[in-house]
């Protein structure tokens, strides 16, 4: 069978190819070749600047623009010679290591050097530092965009409607009114704290040799600090250094951003899911899509699918985000590989979240409040307003305000007239008793416009 979108195995591949096209650059095989390329020649260039590692001399200008040049030009085609090496070596990163020692070996400067490309070094010095790199450019590049974006959109949406009165729903029953703003804004302020918590995660790597104690580079440079030199490398590259590990970095860091995501995604399965209840409801309508088909049977079907399609990506993108908080971290003694196969698949769980934030965006473009709708819902629950009714009876003292309320009103619909019948009989100072006579349920929404304007 050929490969196509349509034979492909991954929906990622296939249907949604278009969508995670971003992502394609950072997480596939080519991205991680391609930093693997770019940290073994940086590795080079650091060892030929330093001043008491004499047998690599420092390069002319020529020969670094050339070194550098192997990394910024790496191409599909440079992606393909790899493999080609790896077939005889059965070994990726020794692949990596031949082919930068293929691509230098015409120029006699850099040739002359070319036993100090991967110096030093374990598979894993290269490879926990192409993976930091990955996810910095996939949080950078990819994720955050789209992020921002769905927040721009709730946040314009908190605005615009929020003194549109809602009826609240505590437990699935009628409760105490608030305004579709203030409810959006609750999720704006959630998504926000998280975004935060998404930036600060300090993507870390090592560059330490087979078991983390610079064992190799001490044997041959014992006047070298390799601790500083190790700091210096890994923050040239903009990542955070980690001073103590085994073979491998211990991952802390991918579990942090990880889980990061992972709160901010289950937020936006909560968001998804109200809206889905919200359209039920009634309180918004979607947008037509001229040639759209609801049902293969029911003609008159609007269905919330983008955001039955977010919340299903989001999930898939979480059991993988959980797995890698809960895997990543373990490894046994100083080394095994279960790692490997386990961050290959990191893309997989950002290409859900970005096809899940995708199809969010879409849904939330095509919501249209339903202002009759919601005025119906709290003109019919009258009842909500008890709330009110028992707390100003208490500041004014009268007797058992909370059981007088409970005796009219629970599980029972209370109209207008029998609530006003109520308070007017209440022994109130005046200027309480009109305050509450002039209640509606559209009208007691305390600060919620305030707290939707002011996020």
């Amino acid at each position: 069978m050929s490969h196509s979108a349509l034979t492909a195995l991954s929906p990622l591949d296939g249907r949604y190819a278009a969508k995670v096209e971003r992502l394609r650059p950072i997480f596939s095989e080519y991205g991680l070749m391609q930093r693997r390329v770019l940290v073994e020649v940086r590795w080079l260039l650091a060892l030929s600047e330093a001043d008491d590692i004499g047998e690599v001399a420092a390069f002319s200008t020529a020969a670094r623009e050339a070194l550098l040049a192997v990394a910024g030009d790496f191409s599909e085609d440079d992606a393909a010679r790899i493999k080609a090496i790896e077939r005889t070596t059965n070994h990726d990163v020794k692949a990596v290591e031949y082919f930068i020692k293929e691509r230098i070996a015409g120029n006699a400067e850099l040739k002359a050097a070319s036993e100090f490309v991967h110096f030093a070094c374990t598979s894993e010095d290269i490879n926990n530092l192409a993976y930091a790199l990955m996810l910095r450019d996939a949080r950078t590049d990819v994720l955050l965009p789209a992020l921002d974006a769905v927040i721009a959109q709730m946040r314009e949406l908190a605005h615009a409607h929020a003194q549109q009165p809602m009826l609240s729903r505590t437990h699935g029953q009628t409760a105490s009114p608030t305004t579709l703003g203030k409810e959006i804004a609750n999720v704006v302020a959630r998504l926000d704290r998280q975004r935060r918590q998404i930036v600060g995660v300090e993507l870390t790597a090592k560059i330490n040799g087979a078991v983390g104690n610079y064992n190799a580079h001490v044997s041959a440079y014992p006047d070298v600090d390799w601790q500083a030199f190790s700091r210096r490398f890994v923050e040239s590259l903009g990542l955070g250094w980690n001073a103590y590990t085994t073979q491998i970095d211990p991952h802390d860091g991918i579990a942090e951003i990880g889980d990061a995501i992972r709160r901010a995604n289950t937020i936006l399965i909560d968001f998804a899911r109200d809206a889905w209840g919200y359209i039920s409801l009634g309180y918004f309508r979607q947008a037509l899509k001229a040639g759209e088909v609801g049902s293969s049977t029911m003609p008159h079907k609007v269905n919330p699918i983008d955001f039955e399609n977010a919340e299903g990506n989001f999930g898939i993108a979480n059991a993988l985000f959980g797995h890698f908080s809960e895997k990543l971290p373990i490894s046994r003694w100083q080394r095994d590989l279960t790692d490997s196969t386990v961050l290959r698949a990191l893309g997989t769980a950002f290409g859900h979240t970005l096809i899940a934030l995708d199809a969010l965006a879409r849904g939330i473009g095509k919501l249209n409040v339903d202002g009759a709708r919601l005025a119906a819902d709290l003109d019919a629950s009258w009842e909500v307003l008890a709330e009110a009714v028992q707390t100003v009876m208490r500041r004014h003292g009268l007797p058992e305000p909370y059981e007088q309320l409970k005796a009219l009103t629970r599980g029972e619909r209370i109209t207008r007239e029998a609530l006003r019948t109520f308070i007017e009989g209440l022994t109130l100072p005046t200027d309480a008793k009109q305050r509450l006579l002039a209640l509606t349920p559209a009208s007691y929404t305390g600060l919620a416009a305030q707290l939707a304007q002011s996020i």
